[in-house]
């Protein structure tokens, strides 16, 4: 691989950081994002390095309770059992007593570093249909018995929350809901720059995630959105009163970004993106992980949405991402990946 773990220890600009009694270092997290973060893509960022806490795709709590009698393992939670840690898990659901049961669970028999609850997805299917994720904003209470129910059910294993600014621009809550989650208990809280009308339109507003810093007395204060390069994660450690950053979409085409984000942390010069021959080769190693785990005919459906991200801002994206996105088998991908990924000569 271009990089390994690094083994410096953090500079005084972005010190490790605790989450209850877990030591997370570098503060760098890996955003949990439904449907990518998987262990597959967890493995792949494990093995360039440089993130202080990975998570889990976000589990719909009470689609576990479901499974789970049914005796069905969700696939969200494949790998998390036996993987490296430290590792996060993210639940969502509206109800206490169902987040608790599933919580308690994920402590006693996946033994997870931290159990995080959603309260910042913006999907309708979450907000509008199931009155979670970030719909439970404008319930500042309700959060707080679901923070509380959670930290009693998973004790001592540390429960942390990711927010957004708010529903709306003109209703901007995370000051108040801040101080509602650290109050039941919560070991960290992690803030997404948008309300959740915004979706992932706009900028994020760091300013206003930094506003929230003063609320807090006790837990530290994680900032997400638009992180994009390492350059960008320097800016606003040097620039906001945040505690850490979580690294979300940009990392998905670029598992490498956290290595990079990390030396720079350092004071050490950014490692250089892989070349276009080992990028190559990092993909069909996703790609086989992937199929090993779904099969070939659904492995390579589930793959053609990562392989759109590898190729982001390379030449002749758009052609491979039209391609890509109709292979229904691995001749078919391995095919076009060659045709768009060459090795060298």
């Amino acid at each position: 691989m271009t990089y390994a773990p690094e083994k410096q220890p953090t500079t005084p600009l972005a010190p490790p950081i605790k989450i209850g009694p877990l030591v997370v270092d570098p503060p760098i997290l890996q955003a949990p994002m439904a449907g990518f973060t998987n262990y597959a893509f967890r493995q792949i960022v494990r093995e360039y390095g440089g993130v202080g806490l990975q998570a889990t795709e976000m589990v719909n709590a009470r689609g576990f309770v479901w499974m789970d009698e049914r005796a069905e393992n969700p696939d969200r939670l494949w790998g998390v059992a036996d993987e490296a840690r430290p590792l996060a898990v993210q639940i969502w659901d509206n109800d206490p007593d169902t987040m608790a049961r599933v919580g308690r669970r994920l402590v006693e028999e996946y033994r997870v570093s931290i159990v995080d609850i959603n309260f910042g997805c913006p999907v309708k299917k979450v907000t509008e249909k199931a009155h979670s994720g970030s719909y439970l904003l404008r319930e500042p209470d309700r959060i707080g018995r679901i923070v509380e129910r959670l930290v009693a059910a998973c004790a001592p294993t540390p429960v942390t929350a990711k927010i957004r600014l708010g529903c709306t621009r003109d209703q901007i809550v995370a000051n108040d809901v801040a101080q509602v989650i650290e109050g039941a208990g919560a070991a960290a809280l992690t803030v997404h720059g948008r309300t959740a009308a915004d979706m992932f339109s706009g900028q994020a507003d760091w300013e206003r995630i930094s506003a929230i810093k003063p609320h807090l007395k006790r837990i530290p204060l994680i900032g997400n959105g638009d992180l994009d390069s390492a350059e960008r994660v320097v800016e606003v450690f040097k620039n906001f009163d945040i505690d850490g950053v979580m690294i979300a979409r940009a990392s998905l085409g670029r598992p490498w970004l956290f290595a990079q984000a990390a030396a720079a942390l350092r004071g050490e010069p950014i490692p250089p993106d892989p070349t276009p021959e080992q990028q190559r080769d990092c993909m069909l190693r996703h790609y086989a992980m992937i199929v090993e785990r779904f099969g070939e005919e659904k492995g390579t459906v589930l793959m053609r949405k990562y392989a759109c991200c590898y190729a982001q801002g390379r030449p002749g994206a758009r052609h491979f991402r039209t391609h890509v996105a109709h292979v229904a088998n691995p001749a078919e991908f391995h095919a076009v990946v060659e045709q768009y990924f060459p090795q060298s000569s």
